[in-house]
């Protein structure tokens, strides 16, 4: 549903958006609105002291305004509820509803005050009746303050520059005048989310690559959110659709219905091998996060474990660069992996954009010198991450078009300039020449180690490298093909990082629209069944159906409604590629990729416990289209993939007699 008008502007809130929040408002306002009843009843002939008069007329007046406020937002609540996301028909007579309910804070207001001048002025009556008084000016000033919030918060910066277009479309606008209309708009979206950018990063920094970071990431949003006419609310209904939607199809897709072919034998035999890697290298990766991570895995030892380290000084012995608390992060460090401080060569907690922190050591158990790149964990590695656009990788090799995505590569060219110019890994490779370099990160990390690990092939033909929930959107196609010899990604379940990329958005912006318009129930219903569903679970196909019959390949009306401005690049077919900007090409995941899927179910939440899963080889199509789910958050976090790793090489070696899973022996085509 596009955003009211009000006011001559668009607001970021739908008409079907009033439901709840007039609800909650109602339940106050009868509570109120009972209690100064009572309060006048019960102590009217209380009033015949000193200005008394004064104040019985200030109760019948507030409970009379009262009534009427009650009346309107009842009003508002059941005309929010009728009609459709796409079909707000029913619902035209809702601006003029708020009119009125906005205009009655005016009396309001004013009743309010001289509530409050009356109390100032020392009447001399009841306590209890003063004390009524004053709780009603109290509530009244808390309910229209936080109506000023509200209004605040739907305040959309670009409403007063996005006036609805005819019926007939943008398209009859001389062709000019229509891409000048849309320059405008999109130079005007990017200014917007630039500043708010800024304020919710303000105290990241203000050198020039912050800058770039913040133009690229409000280009970004921009450029994503410019060409729909959604609010909030109808995003958190499509995304509760298509999970509902997602889970019917899985539950009735037959099980051969993939197709598949067993994979060459050296994928094969060395799964197991991968995996044990895996397991052991992953505590590098969570190492790299330094002490918040272990405490938070540790809540109640992890901090007398290395309270020693963190009041312990060794930064004259041991080259530990940038940040605070570096000892308490060396002690955590040590407890997660398990080495000494001698097998330590360089620990980095330098933190700024595009410069992420890392570390290296020697790992004796497996003779090899490992770097382990931090992952996400400050404000500056979030504007890395979403400096998204494509960028060419300068690379000693013989594949044509290396492209990457910006930030992480701007990131693994800074850790790469560090390793080489500084010559930790001359100093490394120096104590042990026989080991061979294992890079390893998770998430942001593993981005950072896939592209460092190809910056590093030329010098170092050895290296390896275990990138763990690695973003989707890093390399181009001849990239990811070049990386399969010497890169293994690591995914569990149904993690949303391995499969988010700004063409993965764009198909999950599509499949939402169509899903809305596409669902003939009113969007309360939507989200209250939504919560259920998420809560308690259940089957998909037990819920009343939001879906009405199935096939979706034709353009529906009001999917082309919720289009602002007819984008060009938006295609109505679920099964046509998408147009990626010029900025945005797709983009793909680092080598062969190891999926940990969970069998069966453990409960609704991750909290529940043993659970298990398969094991395969994944095809980077598995991961072309976003997931919806409670899981596809948590299965990123660094301790719940170290928790199934654990479960999965557990089990394995627990099996070693057994057949080889069904799921371990075959690679999805």
């Amino acid at each position: 549903m596009p955003g009211m008008v009000l006011f001559g502007r668009r607001w970021a809130i739908a008409s079907d958006d009033l439901v709840f929040p007039g609800v909650f408002e109602l339940f106050v306002r009868v509570l109120w609105w009972i209690g100064i009843l009572t309060l006048y009843l019960m102590h009217r002939g209380k009033l015949d002291c000193p200005g008394g008069v004064l104040l019985s007329s200030y109760l019948i007046v507030l409970i009379i305004l009262l009534a009427v406020i009650i009346c309107t937002v009842s009003a508002i609540v059941c005309v929010s509820m009728k009609g459709t996301i796409c079909n707000p028909g029913p619902r035209k007579s809702m601006s003029k509803l708020l009119y009125v309910r906005l205009a009655l804070f005016l009396p309001e207001m004013v009743w309010a005050s001289l509530g409050a001048a009356w109390i100032e002025d020392g009447v001399q009556c009841d306590r209890t009746v003063g004390n009524g008084i004053i709780a009603t000016v109290a509530v009244s000033w808390i309910i229209i303050a936080s109506t000023v919030v509200t209004i605040v918060i739907v305040f959309d910066p670009l409403g007063g520059k996005m006036a609805p277009y005819p019926p007939a479309g943008p398209h009859h606008l001389d062709s000019h005048e229509s891409s000048q209309l849309l320059n405008g708009l999109k130079t005007a979206a990017t200014s917007v989310w630039e500043t708010r950018i800024k304020f919710l990063c303000c105290c990241v920094g203000k050198d020039d690559r912050t800058r770039v970071a913040f133009s690229s990431t409000a280009e970004l949003f921009s450029t994503y959110f410019s060409d729909t006419d959604l609010v909030p609310s109808d995003i958190a209904a499509g995304l509760a659709l298509l999970h509902q939607q997602q889970d019917s199809i899985r539950n009735n897709q037959e099980p051969d219905e993939v197709v598949s072919h067993s994979p060459g034998p050296s994928q094969e035999a060395d799964l197991d091998a991968e995996l044990e890697n895996c397991h052991h290298y992953m505590q590098f990766a969570a190492a790299a996060y330094g002490w918040p991570l272990y405490i938070y895995r540790n809540p109640f030892t992890g901090l007398c474990r290395i309270g020693g380290d963190c009041c312990r000084s060794r930064t004259t012995d041991y080259d530990l660069v940038g940040g605070d608390q570096l000892n308490c992060h060396f002690g955590s460090i040590l407890q997660t992996t398990g080495l000494q401080y001698r097998d330590f060569i360089h620990v980095s907690f330098h933190d700024k954009v595009y410069e992420l922190p890392f570390l290296v050591a020697l790992d004796h158990r497996k003779e090899s010198v490992v770097v382990a790149v931090r992952g996400t964990m400050s404000l500056q590695d979030i504007l890395t991450d979403l400096s998204a656009e494509s960028e060419p990788v300068d690379l000693e090799c013989e594949v044509q078009d290396c492209w990457a995505h910006k930030g992480i590569s701007q990131a693994a060219r800074y850790v790469y300039r560090r390793l080489i110019n500084d010559g930790i890994l001359s100093q490394a490779f120096s104590i042990a020449p026989e080991y061979r370099l294992v890079i390893v990160g998770h998430s942001l990390g593993a981005g950072a180690a896939a592209l460092l690990t190809i910056m590093l092939r030329s010098p170092y033909p050895r290296v390896r490298c275990y990138a763990f929930s690695p973003p989707r959107g890093l390399l181009s196609k001849s990239l990811y093909e070049y990386s399969k010899t010497f890169i293994v990604s690591l995914v569990l379940g149904k993690d949303v990082i391995p499969r988010l990329s700004v063409t993965n958005l764009e198909d999950l912006k599509r499949r939402i629209l169509r899903v809305i318009a596409h669902c003939n129930k009113p969007k309360y219903k939507i989200l209250l069944r939504a919560c259920w569903y998420e809560l308690f679970g259940g089957h998909p196909e037990d819920l009343p159906t939001e879906l009405d019959g199935g096939d979706l390949t034709q353009p529906l009306l009001g999917e082309r409604s919720l289009l602002a401005h007819g984008s060009p690049a938006y295609s109505f077919s679920s099964d046509s590629p998408l147009e990626s900007p010029t900025k945005y090409p797709p983009l793909y995941p680092p080598g062969r990729i190891i999926h940990l899927e969970e069998v069966g179910t453990s409960g609704r939440f991750s909290c529940y416990p043993a659970a298990r899963y398969s094991v395969k080889w994944s095809h980077e199509s598995e991961f072309s289209k976003i997931l919806i789910g409670p899981k596809m958050l948590t299965d990123h976090m660094p301790d719940i993939l170290m928790r199934a790793l654990d479960s999965v090489v557990s089990d394995r070696a627990a099996c070693v007699s057994c057949p080889t899973q069904g799921g371990s022996s075959v690679e999805v085509a």
